[in-house]
């Protein structure tokens, strides 16, 4: 049976009818149940060392510590200080009892220590904890630590730190965040939705069916951690979960939209369903395709961190889009026309005709573009210039104690150690060399510039562990300047020398993060220049898309580092987010340009048939140059451009957590969205498809097709002129 669509046939199994929807919508309640009672438990990472490969030579030199012994345990650091002040006698007795006090926390068979600083201003004292404690664990130990600490005297002022506490202030940010962020991206979704249908219920299947996928997801993610080779962690579901968010409510705007284009022209629902199912679905496809195996790509970044949010994000993807295509039109078929209450759709009378798409506002924004696509064009690549400038300025980067927005007690800790305490006194940095020259890489060590101490900590099977205090800032320009001049220093020693320690996993992670982008941003674009040549069947209209794509990347990158510099007050991006907020702009923002491009090439395709365009006028259908572009501008303008705005809010939702790489990538990806939907998709790329004209669908069949047209009209020219000569 064929549905008549411009005699298009059916192409996909569609699972809605009278009683079928209903079935479908039932076996989807059971299924989402069972998912979400499965008693299944991801496979967690802790964020300490999230972006360091297990090959890295900082965590060789952290697994020889652990052998050699001592490394059992981990120090949770008091510092207790008067603010610039010098410290009292009363003041040092109190440090004496601080000792006495708190070594029922340190692990059996450790003690804890203090020290005083040579300028008399702060003291600190030191809690040997497990270093296998569980996040639970030390939690319960810090909290209890830091109540026992509130009532020193007057002036007198105690924070925690540490490696311990660090983790614990970590852990802190994601209390309770999964419920917060599914909480306001609900309600954005919610808000968002009932703003651009305008109904009073219509919102709510779409939201359901995509909240549900959501919940879904985190068992369908969790599942995969035992079989793939990933973990999860707080950043990781946050932004799988905003994916599956902002990906499911924009395949659902673009089927909710295109089934009420066909309740316009089908008297039964569930027909009218399967058309839209066939119009939309490969351009979902196509689309979620493209993310997912955007993702995928991140499988073979070193970065453990970006491992864990593209096979997590994927998996996410792909529940997304099947209850997108499965789930949701059988949701949307039960109600029938009244779910559009009070803006029914009802099917097109005689005379009345099609949808006059000139008579939206984007039809006057496609005509603007398309009668003057050289200044426009122009214009849109001149602001994207603009905003591209300040990535010259661009630092990435963040240490310890930049990770938060807000600045919990750790990190004041850390500064006020900093103040009377060589830098790296917390953590100092582990260097592993052969027994024998341990007395000599001592030496050395100490002459380094920048190194405070050097002593020899464990030993054991021929191997000595050397800590190295530095004077410098945790993960500091400075402090990779020193950890690089050891390592070449130490080699010359013992060529099997391992440098080890927070700075030295810091320096690993930067480098692992240079050599992830080197490697995932060609495949990203390889895939995504794959997946647009199969589904436009033109090299040049991939070529194009794929450049718009970059350059808004490239774009938001720079506003959002203007932002970030001058109105945030971040020093610098997370390591992390130039490689996945590209993930994000090129593989979602392509989106936009495959629903746009896919209906110009439908349009195209109808009018080279001899179909009629949307009802518009033939002068401008027929015309390969003007007409499906601006048809499909038309068209497809006010549901992308919801589908964008929604999309950018769902990721600016990553704002409502404390950290500040999923603010980052919050904004960027938020920013980048609303440049590529109001902008690059609306402006820029009409503006080249007009000026292209047929060779913007070369070489494929449109191309060609106008090629055969241009020659029978240039064929009957001659003809009428010979006719003319003989007569």
């Amino acid at each position: 049976m064929e549905l008549f669509d411009g005699g298009t046939k059916r192409r996909l199994p569609h699972l809605v009818g009278p009683r079928l929807s209903r079935l479908v919508v039932l076996i989807a309640v059971v299924f989402s149940g069972l998912a979400l009672a499965a008693p299944i438990a991801a496979e967690e990472s802790g964020n300490g060392v999230a972006n360091v490969p297990a090959g890295a030579e900082s965590r060789q030199a952290a697994q020889v510590r652990d052998e050699l012994g001592g490394s059992e345990v981990v120090p949770a650091i008091v510092v207790i200080d008067r603010n610039g002040q010098a410290l009292t006698q009363d003041d040092r007795a109190t440090v004496q009892s601080l000792v006495k006090n708190l070594e029922r926390y340190a692990v059996a068979g450790s003690q804890t220590f203090q020290q005083v600083s040579d300028d008399g201003e702060a003291a600190v004292v030191g809690v040997p904890l497990s270093s296998s404690a569980s996040n639970d664990e030390l939690v319960t130990i810090v909290e209890a630590m830091r109540a026992d600490l509130a009532g020193l005297p007057d002036g007198l002022r105690a924070q925690v730190t540490g490696g311990p506490a660090f983790t614990v202030d970590l852990a802190g940010v994601f209390d309770g965040a999964d419920t917060r962020l599914l909480a306001f991206t609900a309600i954005v979704v919610a808000l968002l939705l009932l703003l651009t249908y305008r109904s009073p219920w219509l919102w709510l299947v779409p939201l359901a069916v995509v909240g549900v996928a959501d919940q879904v997801a985190v068992t369908v993610v969790a599942a995969g951690t035992k079989v793939l080779p990933f973990t999860t962690d707080g950043a990781s579901v946050g932004i799988t979960s905003v994916l599956v968010f902002g990906a499911g409510t924009n395949y659902a705007l673009l089927l909710i939209a295109r089934y009420r284009e066909e309740l316009r022209r089908h008297e039964n629902r569930y027909d009218a369903m399967k058309v839209a199912v066939d119009r939309a679905a490969p351009a979902i496809l196509a689309s979620s395709g493209t993310v997912v195996l955007a993702l995928l790509c991140l499988g073979f970044a070193d970065s453990p961190s970006s491992r864990n949010i593209g096979l997590g994000g994927a998996l996410g993807i792909v529940t997304a889009v099947l209850y997108a295509l499965l789930v949701l039109p059988a949701a949307m078929t039960v109600p029938g026309r009244r779910l559009f209450w009070p803006f029914v759709p009802h099917v097109r009378t005689a005379g009345t005709g099609e949808l006059d798409v000139r008579a939206g506002i984007w039809w006057r924004v496609a005509g603007a573009v398309t009668r003057r696509p050289v200044l426009v064009g122009l214009a849109g690549a001149a602001l994207l210039a603009v905003l591209i400038i300040p990535l010259a300025g661009l630092r990435t980067g963040l240490s310890q104690t930049e990770q938060f927005r807000a600045t919990p007690e750790s990190v004041t800790g850390q500064e006020t150690l900093g103040e009377h305490f060589p830098a790296g006194s917390s953590e100092p940095t582990v260097v592993v060399v052969g027994s024998d020259v341990a007395d000599r890489a001592v030496q050395v060590l100490g002459d380094v510039e920048g190194v405070r101490s050097a002593r020899p900590s464990a030993d054991g099977s021929g191997r000595t562990a050397i800590d190295v205090v530095l004077d410098s800032a945790p993960a500091s320009d400075a402090s990779f300047r020193i950890i690089g001049e050891i390592r070449s220093t130490i080699r010359e020693i013992d060529a099997g020398a391992l440098v080890g320690g927070s700075d030295a996993e810091a320096l690993d992670a930067d480098e692992v993060a240079h050599r992830d982008r080197l490697l995932i941003i060609p495949l990203v674009l390889a895939v995504v220049l794959g997946v647009l040549l199969l589904l436009l069947r033109s090299l040049v209209a991939a070529v194009v898309l794929v450049l718009t794509v970059v350059a808004t990347y490239a774009a938001a990158m720079g506003a959002a580092w203007v932002a970030f510099e001058h109105w945030f007050g971040f020093p610098a991006l997370d390591l992390t987010v130039p490689l996945l907020a590209f993930l994000f702009l090129v593989a979602l923002g392509v989106d936009y340009n495959i629903f746009l491009t896919t209906r110009a090439k439908e349009e195209a395709e109808r009018v080279r048939s001899g179909g009629e365009t949307a009802d518009v006028a033939a002068d401008i259908a027929t015309d390969v140059a003007r007409g499906p572009i601006s048809v499909a501008l038309a068209v497809t303008g006010g549901v992308i451009t919801s589908a964008g705005v929604l999309l950018a809010a769902v990721f600016a939702v990553l704002g409502v957590l404390p950290l500040i790489v999923l603010t980052q990538i919050g904004v960027i990806v938020g920013f980048g969205v609303l440049l590529d939907t109001l902008l690059v998709r609306s402006v820029l790329v009409p503006a080249l498809v007009t000026l292209l004209g047929r060779w913007f669908w070369w070489p494929g069949r449109l191309s060609r097709a106008a090629d055969r047209e241009n020659d029978r009209e240039n064929d009957g020219a001659h003809g009428a002129g010979s006719g003319g000569l003989r007569g």
